[in-house]
């Protein structure tokens, strides 16, 4: 269930609610374009100032919209483990195949507390659970140590890694269970983290260019190690424009500038800079893509 190319959603809004056209819309072309699954509510989708109300409601849709056809990872994360029970209860209960685990943020809490943290959630649902570790949003890395103790809980099954550390990435396969899951949380360290033996990313340049996220995956999971390797430097210039500011800015203004949501943010997050809105249209441009609006 967890190899290949997972699509990390922006979340669309329309005169400040969410837009549930575009929404569905964007989840169609995701499967169109081949990826392996679809992952809402994580960092990307803005999930930090979504309600609880509208946080439910995207997971509903996306499982709605992508209709069995690719399983669905609900981002249900939180800084409260009562608060991740609750919103990772509604994703099971709505027909999510998995959810994302985002290590609590601002607390800082110890491993022990990572640890335990993660344990509470893991007695409290059924459903597959992958973790996310990205400190440089947290402000708390969690160690391979930590991340192998979880592995072999019951229905604890992956981790999204995204410290930008291959030798973390490294040690965190080593030391985990043989099925354990490892996907990149970084588009820029795809290919060289399926070389360590991970199996896929969550990405957010699929947002953009679904085909070819998901084929330079598939092509090294099947082998084609040259063949991955070309499309990785063809997407590195779009890589590095979706992080020109903090994600999901640059990935909504693409999307934005290729006609297919609103460009709309919530604050804090405010629109792309002059200076960095010309590199973006740049980099859309030189990839090919048909920018309808800027």
């Amino acid at each position: 269930m967890l190899k290949g190319a997972f699509t990390a959603l922006v979340t669309p809004f329309k005169e400040g609610v969410l837009d549930e056209s575009a929404f569905t819309q964007l989840v169609k072309s995701q499967i169109e374009g081949g990826v392996q699954g679809l992952v809402p509510c994580g960092t990307t989708g803005e999930s930090a100032t979504l309600t609880h109300e509208e946080h439910n409601r995207v997971i509903d849709l996306a499982i709605e919209a992508a209709g069995g056809r690719v399983p669905v990872i609900a981002g249900t994360g939180s800084n409260s483990t009562a608060e991740t029970i609750r919103l990772t209860r509604h994703a099971e209960d709505a027909g999510a195949q998995a959810a994302l685990l985002i290590t609590p943020y601002y607390n800082k809490p110890s491993q022990a507390g990572l640890f335990a943290h993660y344990r509470a959630v893991s007695e409290a649902v059924s459903i597959p659970l992958v973790l996310y570790n990205v400190p440089g949003r947290t402000g708390v890395n969690m160690t391979p140590d930590t991340v192998a103790r979880l592995s072999e809980l019951k229905n604890i099954v992956g981790i999204k890694e995204a410290s930008g550390d291959l030798a973390q990435v490294s040690r965190v396969i080593e030391l985990c269970i043989d099925d354990f899951y490892v996907l990149s949380g970084d588009d820029f360290t795809t290919l060289p983290l399926l070389s360590l033996g991970g199996c896929g990313v969550i990405s957010v340049t699929s947002n953009i260019v679904p085909a070819d996220v998901s084929s330079m995956v598939g092509k090294f999971l099947s082998g084609d190690i040259d063949g991955a390797r070309v499309i990785h430097y063809k997407l590195s210039p779009l890589n590095r424009a979706m992080f020109l500011e903090t994600n999901p800015v640059p990935a909504k203004t693409a999307l934005a500038m290729l006609g297919l949501i609103e460009e709309e943010l919530r604050l804090p997050l405010v629109r792309l800079s002059g200076a960095n809105r010309e590199k973006l249209l740049h980099a859309l441009k030189c990839y090919g893509l048909a920018v309808k609006g800027i």
